[in-house]
């Protein structure tokens, strides 16, 4: 130990520095300090800030304790330390109300305050005259109330704080997605109070979530009653949404300095090095300077272009603080520490030193650390134009406490005092440290003893429920019933958790509850209502992705994950275990599944390796028997001991129709057939979508038409007879080649175009373009008109079909209602057309017809377990979703919604009422589409969490559009029209349905595979034949005929271009650092004009090129192109122009520019030169004599050839080529005359 002549010398030094700047100022009450002598207010973050020097100090001073006096040192500076933290837990306290509120409503009036008076602890402002909604700045108190208590120090005294701050942690647990007013307390940066999501807020919320799990209150002296308990898939949310938007802190900040707090000391957030340095980099490069950082670009705080007198900016204000915002020398002692952490002395005496240069000396020559740096007024012009060339003046408090306290903590690093680990008790920092593989436990249990048994015959040996005993199994909604009971607390009114959602990281561990083990099955297995747990393949892949993301998310963690599958009656498939199942199991038996490690077992031998956590807080301890289950838990437990499934009886009884009725009844049930094909809304629609001319050569594919298409005039399906002419008559046509034929049992797709105008095309002949057919409310009835309803319902006990039925359910629904009274009776009770539908819908499921499945699940009104969450991971991620089918009825969901809100937008969509007035939303009475909607979202939000990499570079995800590609996909590989594809497509089961969006998100190329009785399979196109096959075998709706798997011929490669332009338009992704480019373009001109729609130059004004609010501006301008392909060439015009700027070829561009005049030139060139050299084009519109009506002849969508979208982006027939040169022809007038050009286009 150093001599007292050197070190303790040293420290005293320190002492009196944190005595005279920080400790003299600490209320004597409360404990809590003012932000200056002349305002009392006490804010939590800069508090908790302000305490950890003298937190550090305490701790310098226990290591060096030789003396008396030194012991007592450490202890009054503890006591500092606790004392200002119990004044900010007590302020809180009284506050609580506020706190159970929030945790329903996350409404910004109902959070807790920032800030307290300093001198009673009480309230400062009202609820509306502040941004109080900061999540960063309770997550830090947690954060450091856990590292303090891990350091030994005692700071909450009775249970009723213990269960205070437990809801303290449900108050920030949905940190992922509320939005907040972040760490500067202004939201977005234009300061007009609007909350935004905040990466440093939701970083600070996961630190916290992880610092507090399993955390004893009472330090070394508490029991089971005073742990902290969080369930690990919260701070998971948290991880995930804090990867996807770092280096960017918000919507209106597309980076900030606040971000080095939770990339290092103290919350050290993220798992990801590479992530951390990225960020560390952005933020040195972008907004340091030579007196600390910018908070962030064109911040207006003391900015000497800021007006005083109003708190607000107006948006085009934001550009004159451009290169003159004020620089904060807080950011150096952040980034001290950082390297401090690191152990990177060169770095820590670098910014030590830079530091030391600017900070300013008080009469004591004390070191001080002044707030900011801002430029003097009249040296803002030159400032402007060279960056960092002016000297600046500090502005704001000195010492700005928060600045020197973190200072003072580099300093007693740097001189040895302190250890990394002492700060860090927690040892947070080594988080982004590698970790050994993640083993994963599987258990596999069998209901009873039959299905044991049957898994025997594969070699697959399970315990029934019963072997397992004394381990419980229980469904994960018990699990999450009885975290309810976390945190309630009758004197502070406190509830408990309110989230009823526990996710496979919660369900992966074993409990303990007195005496008894709990093991319990993971929630997306909880058969509940959902038809998507009916698909075994869709099981199985749910499975293997619960296994990877155990494998990536399992950190922080005692202990390994097990998961408990329940093999249960309900799983079976006619009396058999589905292949699927069997498959995978037989996978797990290897060891690897996926690339993750996997070992496969009994419960009892994984007790001892599994993770196990104590369910302590179920006792009453209310009522003085912390060791007695509480009465309620207890019944509800014994209530809830595994029952089996008991399948529903069916009500439709169905005697045989006597001889003589049978045309009769044949005649009535032709009249309601297509009752449900006729609420169809995907619209393959070749003149909105530009989907004509699929060619498979120089001629293109004729529109196969169904036969059991509706008769236009009438408006009615034609009667069998006709149709069976009609049917033969193609049949001699087509020559045969219809792929297929379909029998009176498969319902096809009545295509309703409803308000989707096609674009308008020069040139139209008056015949070209079929009147789209609006569908009114009138007219199924005068279908039905003659129909007696009693007849109908005649017709629903004969007939076999489940599609009839559905389809007479269909009208009963439209005419009558589903309260209607059938007049059936089930024992005794009458039946209702909704309980009819139930049987429908479990009939349906039961023989796996999914697009009936799909229909009566939408009709019942049945929405997916988890919609409200699936919509939310998307958005949290910075993905904005329209439903609805493009382009006139989409409507953006921007921010997360109720499951109910949600749910009638996506399915009460342009409903006519008895006027004929319409109610916009996403589909009519499409429930299939609806459902279909609904589905798709589920699946989006599976990929997002797995596969984040397959939505790079997409904003906006339109799921309308994507259904249509879909259909368009289906209608493409297996040569159908647009109808059939369609009920191909709501007939695939959920998990081809996953299959094929996965393939459509990855640009994979895939085929189609018809197994055995037409069941379809999507199979992975590698380049060769079919390499590795992704296909699982599935029962579909029944099809003749054989589809043909031959290898990608001439015709399907010659498509290839045009395929991926319209994949790529639909899913609207862009090239890598496409809109800061575009912003870039809007610079050098007066605006750009697509589809009649403006980019105002003036939005280089309001946001910053790398800024989400800009990029989603230029989005929403492209998203008015309906035709997916036209809008990728619109995109590969704007890359061109881009190109134009970033070489200089031209200093400004002029006035506004028309982007599809480009796109029109350059196909007008790509035709020249194709009738110049005889191409593919002049088949059609090359051709010599075409007029101007030509550009219509393949059907192109906008009005540009097919071949020119099916041409590759480069070489010398390339669209860039074309796109370069009708750049180059538009802006010649643009170009100076007189120097020579030389133009090189490779």
């Amino acid at each position: 130990m150093r001599t007292r002549s050197n070190s303790g010398v040293r420290l005293d030094y320190y002492q009196r520095v944190v005595h005279k700047l920080i400790l003299d100022h600490q209320q004597p009450v409360t404990g809590l300090f003012p932000a200056s002598p002349h305002n009392d207010h006490a804010w939590i973050r800069d508090n908790l800030y302000c305490i950890l020097a003298v937190w550090g100090l305490s701790m310098a001073f226990k290591k060096i304790a030789d003396q008396d006096e030194d012991r007592a040192k450490t202890y009054e500076l503890e006591q500092s330390c606790v004392k200002l933290m119990r004044g900010l837990l007590m302020a809180m306290m009284q506050q609580k109300e506020k706190v159970e509120k929030f945790k329903s409503t996350q409404h910004p009036l109902d959070a807790l305050h920032a800030k307290y008076s300093s001198a009673t602890g009480r309230t400062v402002v009202k609820d509306d005259e502040w941004g109080h909604l900061q999540i960063d700045s309770i997550s830090l108190y947690l954060l450091i109330l856990a590292q303090m208590t891990a350091s030994g120090l005692q700071i909450v005294f009775s249970l009723d704080e213990v269960a205070f701050i437990q809801n303290l942690i449900f108050y920030i647990e949905s940190a992922y997605c509320t939005p907040d007013y972040g760490i500067w307390e202004r939201g977005d940066k234009t300061n007009h109070g609007l909350p935004e999501l905040n990466a440093s807020s939701i970083g600070m919320a996961k630190a916290a979530l992880e610092a507090m799990n399993e955390l004893d209150l009472f330090g070394a002296r508490g029991g089971p009653s005073s742990v902290i308990h969080v369930l690990a898939d919260e701070a998971q949310k948290c991880q995930a949404v804090l990867q996807s938007m770092l280096p960017r802190e918000s919507n209106s900040k597309e980076l900030d300095s606040g971000l080095l707090s939770i990339i290092s000391y103290p919350a050290f957030a993220v798992d990801d090095p590479q992530l951390i340095a990225k960020t560390r980099d952005a933020i040195v490069i972008k907004l340091q300077g030579k007196y600390g950082c910018k908070r962030f670009l064109r911040d207006g705080h003391k900015n000497p272009r800021e007006d005083p007198n109003r708190l607000y900016y107006e948006p085009w204000e934001l550009r004159m603080f451009e290169n003159i915002e004020c620089e904060w020398p807080l950011f150096f002692c952040y980034l001290i520490l950082d390297y401090c952490f690191q152990g990177d002395k060169a770095n820590v005496s670098d910014y030590t030193q830079r530091l030391e240069k600017i900070m300013l000396r008080n009469d004591d020559g004390i070191k001080l650390v002044p707030e900011l740096y801002a430029v003097p007024a009249d040296k803002a012009d030159l400032e402007q134009h060279e960056p960092g060339s002016q000297d600046r003046i500090p502005l704001g408090r000195c010492p700005f406490i928060w600045a020197q306290s973190l200072y003072i903590l580099g300093k007693l690093l740097q001189e040895g005092f302190l250890a990394v680990g002492e700060l860090d008790p927690l040892n947070r920092r080594l988080c982004s440290e590698k970790k050994p593989d993640v083993v994963v436990q599987i258990v596999i249990l069998a209901e009873d003893n039959e299905i044991r048994d049957k898994l025997l015959e594969y070699d697959l040996h399970a315990q029934t429920i019963a072997e397992v005993a004394p381990i419980e199994v229980q469904p994960a909604r018990v699990l999450s019933y009885l975290y309810t009971y976390l945190g309630r607390n009758k004197k502070l009114g406190l509830s408990g958790r309110k989230s009823r959602d526990v996710g496979i990281l919660s369900t992966s561990k074993l409990y303990s509850l007195n005496d008894r083990i709990f093991a319990f099955t993971p929630q997306n297995f909880d058969y509940e209502e959902y038809y998507m747990s009916r698909d075994p393949a869709l099981l199985a892949s749910t499975f293997m992705a619960n296994v990877a993301f155990l494998g990536m998310s399992w950190k922080q963690m005692l202990g390994r994950p097990t998961i408990t599958l329940l093999a249960t009656q309900y799983l079976l498939d006619q009396g058999r275990i589905p292949m699927a199942m069997i498959t995978t199991m037989k996978k797990l038996k290897s060891g690897y599944i996926n690339g993750t490690r996997v070992t496969l077992g009994n419960l009892g031998d994984f007790l001892s390796t599994s993770a196990i956590t104590n369910l302590s807080f179920l006792g009453s301890q209310e009522d003085g028997y912390p060791d007695k289950l509480n009465p309620r838990v207890q019944s509800y437990l014994e209530e809830h001991l595994l029952k089996s499934l008991s399948s529903k009886a069916s009500c439709l009884a169905r005697p045989a129709a006597g001889g003589g009725d049978r045309a009769r009844a044949l005649r009535r049930r032709m009249s309601v057939r297509g009752a449900i094909r006729k609420t169809r809304s995907i619209n393959v629609d070749s003149e909105t979508l530009g989907m004509e001319g699929e060619y498979a050569g120089p001629g293109k594919l004729e529109r196969k038409p169904s036969w059991l298409e509706v008769d236009r005039a009438s408006g009615r399906s034609p009667s069998p007879e006709d149709a069976r002419k009609k049917f033969l008559a193609n049949e001699v046509v087509y020559g045969g080649t219809s792929t297929t034929s379909l029998g009176a049992g498969t319902p096809t797709i009545e295509v309703t175009r409803e308000q989707t105008p096609s674009p308008p095309k020069e040139g139209n002949s008056p015949g070209a373009a079929k009147a789209p057919r609006a569908r009114v409310a009138s007219e199924s009835a005068s279908v039905y008109a003659e129909q007696e309803t009693d007849e109908l319902l005649a017709a629903l006990r004969e007939t076999e079909s489940l599609d009839e039925q559905g389809d007479i359910l269909q009208y009963l629904v439209d005419a009558h209602g589903l309260d209607f009274n059938t007049g059936m009776l089930d024992n005794g009770r009458a039946v209702t057309v909704r309980e009819l539908l139930k049987a429908l819908y479990e009939k349906a499921c039961a023989q796996k017809l999914w697009g009936l499945v799909r229909h009566t699940a939408g009709m019942l009104g049945k929405r997916v377990e988890d919609l409200a969450k699936a919509v939310t991971d998307l958005l949290v991620r910075q993905k904005q979703i329209t439903v609805g089918m493009p382009p006139s009825n989409e409507h953006t969901i921007t921010a997360p919604l109720p499951e109910n809100e949600l749910r009638q937008l996506i399915h009460l969509s342009l409903r006519r009422d008895k006027h004929g007035n319409e109610n916009k939303k996403a589909y009519g009475d499409d429930e299939s589409t609806a459902m279909l909607t609904q589905e798709l979202l589920v699946y989006l939000a599976m990929f997002i969490r797995t596969e984040p990499q397959l939505f790079l570079e997409m904003l906006r995800l339109r799921v309308g559009l994507i259904i249509q590609v879909m259909a368009t996909e289906l209608s493409r590989t297996l040569s159908c029209d647009g109808e059939e594809a369609s009920e191909h497509l709501l007939n695939l089961s959920p998990f081809e349905m996953k299959n094929l969006l996965y393939h459509i998100l990855s640009g994979k190329e895939f085929a189609i595979n018809s197994v055995g009785r037409g069941n379809f399979s999507i199979v992975s196109n590698k380049s060769t034949r079919y390499g590795k096959k992704s296909q699982i075998m599935l029962e579909g709706q029944s099809l003749q005929g054989n589809i043909d798997t031959a290898p990608l011929g001439e015709a399907d490669r010659q498509g290839q271009w045009l395929r991926r332009r319209r994949l790529d338009g639909a899913l609207n992704r862009v090239p890598r650092d496409f809109y800061p480019r575009v912003w870039a373009v809007l610079e050098k001109c007066q605006g750009l004009i697509i589809q009649g729609k403006i980019l105002q130059p003036n939005l280089t004004q309001e946001m910053t090129s790398g800024e989400l609010k800009f990029a989603l501006a230029v989005e929403t301008v492209l998203n008015s192109i309906p035709q997916p392909e036209y809008r990728q060439l619109v995109v590969e015009a704007l890359m061109v122009l881009t190109l134009v700027v970033e070489c200089k070829a031209v200093g400004h561009l002029g006035g506004a520019i028309t982007v599809e005049h480009l796109v029109h030139k350059a196909n007008q060139l790509f035709l020249d030169e194709q009738r110049r050299v005889g191409g593919d084009a002049t088949l059609c519109c090359a051709k010599a004599e075409a007029g101007a009506g030509a550009a219509l002849l393949c059907g192109g969508a906008a009005g540009v050839c097919q071949h020119l979208y099916d041409s590759a982006p480069s070489g010398s027939f390339g669209t860039m080529t074309h796109l370069a040169r009708a750049a180059a022809a538009l802006l010649l007038e643009r170009l100076p005359h007189d120097a020579p050009l030389e133009c090189a286009i490779t």
